[in-house]
């Protein structure tokens, strides 16, 4: 298997025999800056701009070969939420993107107009490949003169020096040492924090210790996407509990709702992909391929579920960022949780089983006779890409760490936050994106089925506030060091918090925090927050919540008549996006189709009437200009026939009713209504929301 560089925080694979590949020892035992990045994530890099730009030194330390972290490393289909609370240096970046795709010679594999998402109108471009990302990123810090130092590693063990609450320096597994001022770890698994003594967290919180609902463990939401839709045996001999269990279930049971435990959501590689004959290779089949690893695969094809189990979303020149989607996919579950705290050798070799099972798994899906030929023919237009990741064998050099240590300080970020039920008084930047956290388990339900648990996706409802005290360690820990990516949140409200944009945003606030420390002598904990708003607002960042945000959800649910059943009840086919931008919803949110795979996507809901009498059938969407005028709903009451209508989502709801209604059935009691709505032939977004049978007569 070939080895592969890794980003903040991990191994080159030769690196786990004690061997620094492609490094050369450092020339200096020791350097000195004002301001010392540990990991060039997309934070380390914005950070370490800021941090020039406001006239001091810096050095950003890089432990693999690449800069931007995941930005850089697949996920090119930004998750950004309300776009409208990305500022500063962030925006800057997509802002060049964008003039990167306005040259002609930035389309080699297809014509600009035949792609959606290329809008020269536009300020920004929130789609790319990512060899453009971290080209973008390496101009953005030669042009600052930030020192970027390669191949550099922390000692975890002892490389950290601390005396009266401050860092003093850190020390490189070379030997190099390096002495700073201030000091921010930009890393995804926080191993500066952890070696400076911050106090932590890993893994998901009971919802009782912070007053959450959708933390902990989430069996109960298990109506995502993501999971089983048909009934699959999970033992190696089917029906035979005593010949143990297919790989990677676990035989624990569904657990008590909400309760806390050790697991962080699943990780993957953000893997690119491309259409196009001219530029892309057959997907290779690693070496140590298991075909019992895919079982659970093939059996869930064999039950019928003939859902392709990927996300490819469309980037530039005919190139995909592929994401998790359906019950098996590229999210290795439970291949994780030892690697926060893991030792670099651990850490290495826990990625190569993660770059194994996903390799494994589109060989298998592009090639095993027992995939669908339906699904076979979909992956045969697929490879990876030849002129992406060109040092890796064409393979991502960045694992997708969505979670991994995280820090507790004195304000821990929460789902109340998220829902701005409440709002902390220094915000340094914003988050609008879902709570959103993919599974982290697979379990044998009292069935004797199998199924996942941990993904919960749910719209905030809009943007929210980040406070400055979730981003430094509490009052009475260590005084000058700064943590944009590990900060302080609950597993839920990290879900939310978790995206590319928002740690460049607060890359940037901690390293304008940094400098103004160690201008007026005082610890990152004693920044006077009105000062340290005007500078970040005179540099661009966006602190407050845009216009029109309501601040709590616009909608509630249980203040509806009748039987309500939200987004978040519906069964889906296909991948819809949740978000909040515009128009009346029910609930913290609605879903969209992003006007993307026309006839793939549905959602259905089946409610059940506890009486006899006449049930009206209603259903909600937010209107909007570019919204579907002819989206199909069927609805299914009863034994009747099935009836067939068609929205204009542009059009709005009339007077103040929030639900347009449909139909009236008559049923008797235990009779089941059934709502399907799709995107097949529609000309716009389409938008899921809720449903509502109440009964008139």
């Amino acid at each position: 298997m070939t080895g592969f560089v890794v980003q903040a925080g991990l191994l080159v694979a030769a690196w786990a025999a004690g061997v620094m590949a492609g490094s050369a020892p450092a020339a200096e035992a020791r350097k000195q800056a004002d301001v010392v990045i540990y990991g060039a994530t997309s934070a380390g890099v914005a950070a370490a701009v800021q941090v020039s730009r406001m006239g001091h030194s810096v050095i950003l330390i890089e432990p693999g070969q690449h800069v931007g972290g995941l930005t850089s490393g697949g996920l090119g289909f930004t998750d950004s939420g309300d776009k409208r609370a990305i500022g500063g240096i962030s925006r800057e970046f997509y802002q060049r993107i964008r003039k990167h795709y306005d040259n002609s010679s930035a389309w080699t594999q297809e014509r600009p107009q035949n792609y959606p998402r290329y809008r020269p109108a536009d300020d920004a471009m929130w789609t790319f490949e990512p060899k453009v990302a971290e080209q973008v990123f390496r101009q953005m810090l030669t042009e600052a003169r930030v020192e970027l130092l390669h191949g550099e590693q922390l000692d975890r063990s002892s490389g950290v020096t601390v005396a009266d609450n401050q860092i003093q320096q850190i020390v490189m597994e070379s030997g190099l040492v390096l002495a700073g001022q201030q000091f921010i770890d930009a890393t995804y698994e926080g191993d500066l924090m952890a070696a400076a003594k911050v106090k932590y967290t890993i893994g998901r919180e009971a919802n009782s210790v912070y007053g959450e609902t959708l933390n902990g463990n989430q069996v109960r939401a298990n109506t995502h996407n993501h999971r089983f839709l048909k009934p699959v045996d999970p033992f190696r001999v089917p029906g035979d509990r005593s010949s143990g269990l297919l790989p990677g279930i676990e035989d624990a049971g569904a657990g008590i709702e909400g309760s806390g435990d050790h697991r962080v959501q699943a990780y993957c590689f953000r893997m690119c992909m491309s259409k196009s004959p001219a530029n892309r290779r057959p997907f290779p089949k690693p070496e140590g391929y298991d075909e019992q690893v895919y079982e659970l695969l093939l059996r869930n094809f064999e039950a019928g579920d003939l859902r392709v189990p990927l996300s490819p979303d469309m980037m530039p020149n005919l190139k995909t960022d592929t994401n998790n989607n359906c019950a098996v996919s590229t999210d290795y579950l439970g291949g994780n949780y030892r690697y926060p705290e893991a030792d670099y050798a651990e850490r290495a070799a826990i990625i190569r089983d993660h770059e194994r099972y996903q390799k494994g798994l589109m060989w298998t899906l592009a090639n095993h006779p027992r995939v669908p030929a339906s699904v076979r023919s979909e992956m045969a237009q697929w490879g990876l890409p030849l002129d992406e990741f060109t040092d890796n064998d064409n393979w991502p050099h960045q694992l997708y760490i969505r979670e991994a240590r995280r820090m507790v300080s004195d304000y821990v970020m929460i789902e109340q936050d998220c829902r701005r039920e409440r709002m902390a008084k220094d915000s340094v930047g914003m988050g609008s994106y879902n709570m959103d956290s993919h599974n982290v388990r697979r379990f044998v339900t009292a069935e004797g089925t199998v199924q996942n648990e941990g993904d919960v996706q749910v719209s905030p409802g809009g943007a929210y506030l980040i406070s400055y005290r979730s981003v430094v360690p509490a009052k009475g820990q260590v005084e000058n060091l700064a943590v944009p990516v590990c900060m302080a949140a609950s597993h839920i409200a990290y879900g939310s918090i978790r995206m590319e944009p928002v740690f460049m945003v607060l890359g940037q606030s901690v390293a304008t925090a940094a400098v103004m420390a160690l201008e007026s002598k005082c610890s990152l904990q004693d920044v006077p927050y009105p000062s340290l708003r005007a500078r970040l607002l005179r540099d661009g960042q966006v602190l407050d919540l845009p216009a029109a945000i309501p601040p709590k959800i616009l909608i509630s649910r249980d203040s509806l008549p009748g039987l309500v059943l939200d987004d978040g009840d519906a069964e889906l086919q296909g991948e819809w996006r949740g978000s909040s931008s515009a128009g009346r919803y029910v609930g913290a949110g609605y879903l969209h189709d992003g006007d993307l795979d026309k006839g793939k996507k549905s959602a259905t809901w089946k409610l059940t009437v506890p009486s006899n009498g006449t049930w009206r059938v209603g259903i909600s969407y937010s209107a909007a200009s570019n919204r579907a005028t002819a989206v199909p709903v069927q609805v299914q009451a009863g034994d009747g026939v099935e009836q067939q209508f068609e929205l204009n989502q542009r059009k709005a709801i009339a007077g103040d009713a929030v639900f347009h209604e449909l139909t009236r059935v008559t049923l008797a009691a235990g009779q089941t209504v059934r709502v399907k709505i799709s995107n097949a032939g529609t000309d716009g977004h389409v938008i899921v929301d809720a449903v509502q049978v109440e009964k008139v007569e």
